[in-house]
């Protein structure tokens, strides 16, 4: 385990780290993530560390940035989000600017989300290492690979699991490493089965790109039992979502050390308005109904 860093006192005392997590409808989700957040606080005793959630789940962002905002000269807001959509470009920003109207004398600091990078890669990595030792016969070349995730209708996120797709399989050995989405956009699971075994895989690994348990996760285990009864002649591996691995606690750690040091990022540039003023421009105001009639939100 990574030894506590002690930051020093008056930081302790004027910074507050306000975690925003998605929020699921599924309660144990979200306790998955508060657990998240006491181990956490666990490992950086000296930190500040406060929790809200986007919906689904109190305390509430706007609320909790109002009330952090009371106790601190500084708020630094880092999402626990997988992939940046709507919430992370256009929900917290908004509700930062909010923030920082009624409460102009405490500073918010806007981290970018976990993102597409080398350490979720070596967790999928991971992941898969595992999954192909479960399976009977370990061949990559017979045995198809699919990251499953939610889903969104932000190229841009679909975009970065794209891209961990593509580097999973060119730091592999698997023939086909493909990718699937439990909901808003396609390809769909099934799909993309049927596309392997027409191909010749003999084995196929699922690999679930979430953070957290939640409704989605149910679904996809329910969807692969399904799956294995379909093609008897196909064996199937199906991984669990992330959860508390280390990678996840040292992007965490990384994203408020960034922000400390003045560290600037170019993935949301002005707490994302850039994003806003195109949907905006386009007549398209964030709203929540084009995602929770088809699937959940990102709670994982």
């Amino acid at each position: 385990m990574n030894q506590p860093i002690m930051m020093p006192a008056i930081a302790a005392a004027s910074d507050t780290i306000l975690i925003v997590g998605h929020g699921s409808r599924e309660e144990s989700g979200n306790q998955e993530i508060r657990d998240f957040v006491d181990m956490w606080r666990a490992r950086r005793p000296g930190w500040r560390i406060e929790l809200c959630f986007i919906e689904f789940a109190p305390p509430e962002l706007n609320a909790s940035l109002q009330a952090v905002a009371a106790n601190s000269r500084r708020v630094l807001v880092v999402p626990l989000i997988l992939n940046a959509a709507g919430h992370v470009k256009m929900e917290i920003p908004e509700a930062i600017e909010g923030a920082r109207i009624t409460c102009p004398h405490t500073e918010f600091l806007l981290a970018p989300h976990l993102t597409a990078c080398d350490p979720v890669l070596a967790i999928l990595k991971r992941r898969l290492r595992k999954a192909m030792g479960s399976l009977d016969m370990p061949d990559p070349t017979t045995t198809g690979v699919v990251i499953l995730g939610r889903g969104s209708s932000d190229r841009g996120a679909n975009g970065e699991m794209a891209k961990m797709a593509r580097w999973l399989l060119e730091e592999g050995d698997h023939e086909l490493v493909d990718l699937a989405f439990t909901g808003i956009t396609w390809p769909r699971l099934e799909k993309v089965v049927q596309r392997q075994v027409t191909l010749g895989m003999r084995q196929l690994v699922v690999l679930p790109y979430y953070l957290y348990t939640g409704t989605l996760i149910q679904r996809i285990h329910r969807q692969v039992e399904h799956l294995r009864a379909q093609y008897p002649q196909v064996r199937f591996a199906c991984t669990e979502h992330f959860g508390f691995e280390a990678e996840i606690f040292a992007l965490m750690d990384q994203r408020v050390e960034d922000l400390r040091a003045g560290v600037p990022d170019s993935r949301l540039p002005c707490d994302g308005c850039s994003y806003r003023e195109i949907a905006h421009d386009h007549g398209h105001g964030h709203s929540h109904a084009h995602t929770h009639e088809h699937t959940e939100a990102q709670p994982a």
